[in-house]
């Protein structure tokens, strides 16, 4: 298709348009995370560091931050054993209920943050309370694994989806039990997409608010203590540090996760047929 060059400036210019619509409340916190005055007023009059010195020997942000990072891990650790079991359930086998299954699998993503929460909160205080389990960290761990699984759902099986088959049954004939096929054969074609999906899975749990509210207790996060922060104008920045920690700390997985996405194949052009028949030697 041929573009105008209107079309092109245009196009350009919504780019531009959409990404500052994006960031540009994300670099107005950055800034202020280095305003050196303790009441925000724009423009900044004063640079300075002297609140990252204030909010890393801040002892309540060190506990949230610890928190954050146990939980994360926890979920994650979580969703890519149940998440990956499903994957292979789903993409190898065929049996009744398997669209069901695909369905229950994805429905929490699109669920309300609010109705698991409270879905959550009830659960811990009815079922769980009796058998002496209280909100913690560990229940955390299991509100945020519910829509971590998700994401690992996702990769896991768009990946085995791509790879044949008939690799696991040649395993089989050669005298490979399951789990030799799986470390051996699966693995190594679901990797790139576990770890991508790990990543994002991480970055989703360190940042998550509504889930943890309802099932955090006593306990906070980073978000959490952000969000109970804002109240005290005297720690506001405190606060802005913290939440520009925060989005380096999302960034970061989520740009590694992209680019391993992209070296696998997800996002990378295929060899053309031709190219790879030139390089297959002739019987």
């Amino acid at each position: 298709m041929v573009e105008s060059r209107l079309m092109r400036i245009l196009l350009r210019g919504g780019a531009v348009l959409t990404l500052a619509f994006i960031y540009l409340p994300l670099f107005v916190i950055a800034l202020y995370a280095f305003n050196r005055n303790v009441t925000q007023a724009w423009p900044i009059e004063n640079y300075s560091t002297r609140w990252f010195s204030v909010a890393f020997h801040d002892p309540d942000v060190r506990d949230a931050l610890r928190n954050s990072l146990i939980a994360a891990v926890g979920a994650t650790a979580i969703a890519l054993v149940l998440g990956t079991l499903a994957s292979l359930a789903v993409s190898r086998y065929r049996f009744f209920g398997r669209e069901v299954i695909t369905f229950a699998v994805i429905l929490p993503i699109a669920l309300p943050g609010i109705v698991t929460g409270l879905a959550l909160q009830a659960t811990i205080i009815d079922v769980l309370g009796p058998l002496g389990i209280g909100f913690g960290l560990t229940t955390i761990i299991v509100g945020h694994a519910t829509f971590c699984i998700v994401v690992i759902y996702n990769n896991a099986i768009a990946r085995m989806r791509r790879t044949s088959g008939s690799l696991d049954e040649a395993s089989a004939d050669l005298g490979a039990d399951n789990w030799q096929t799986f470390r051996y054969v699966m693995l190594p074609q679901m990797r790139t997409a576990l770890l991508a999906g790990g990543l994002l899975a991480f970055a989703l749990s360190f940042d998550e608010v509504i889930v943890t509210v309802f099932t955090s207790g006593a306990e906070q996060t980073l978000p959490i203590w952000i969000f109970a922060t804002l109240a005290r104008p005297d720690d506001q920045p405190i606060v802005n540090v913290v939440a520009l920690f925060v989005i380096l700390v999302s960034i970061i997985p989520v740009y590694i996760a992209t680019r391993l996405a992209g070296s696998s194949g997800l996002t990378a052009e295929r060899p053309k047929r031709s190219a790879v028949a030139a390089n297959v030697p002739a019987p």
